[in-house]
């Protein structure tokens, strides 16, 4: 069983950064893909951002591209998201996930996730 941990969230307002940070308790023989999710009051859970884990490629929705950034720390076992020139409609729970095995052409948002941290809350001021 892995556990992921989020941290980092917080009030900031817009035009403002935050860099959010997942960690993983355990090593895997497997992992394929770690992404970002986010859920806003009364919406449904949005994929953000992910990146396969060996290799690198990422891959963002169209309203966070050129303002957020993912990146892996394999030494740590850990997961970034950076967060720049934020705005009101990032305001939301963000959550981690990780993904163990390849399935094949499946885009990223439409991946199997195994584990899920329990989420932290980023609020965007106007």
């Amino acid at each position: 069983q892995v556990q992921l941990v989020e941290s980092g969230g917080g009030l900031v307002q817009a035009g403002g950064s935050l860099s959010l940070s997942c960690a993983a308790s355990t090593r895997t023989s497997y992992r394929y893909y770690m992404a970002w999710f986010r859920q806003a009051p009364g919406k449904d859970r949005e994929f953000v951002a992910g990146i396969r884990w060996n290799g690198g490629d990422t891959t963002y929705v169209d309203s966070v591209k050129g303002r957020f950034t993912i990146s892996k720390n394999d030494a740590q076992n850990t997961l970034s998201l950076q967060m720049n020139n934020l705005k009101p409609e990032d305001t939301a729970v963000y959550y981690c996930a990780m993904s163990l095995l390849h399935q094949g052409h499946v885009a990223p948002p439409n991946l199997q996730y195994d584990y899920w941290g329990q989420g932290t809350q980023v609020t965007v001021s106007s």
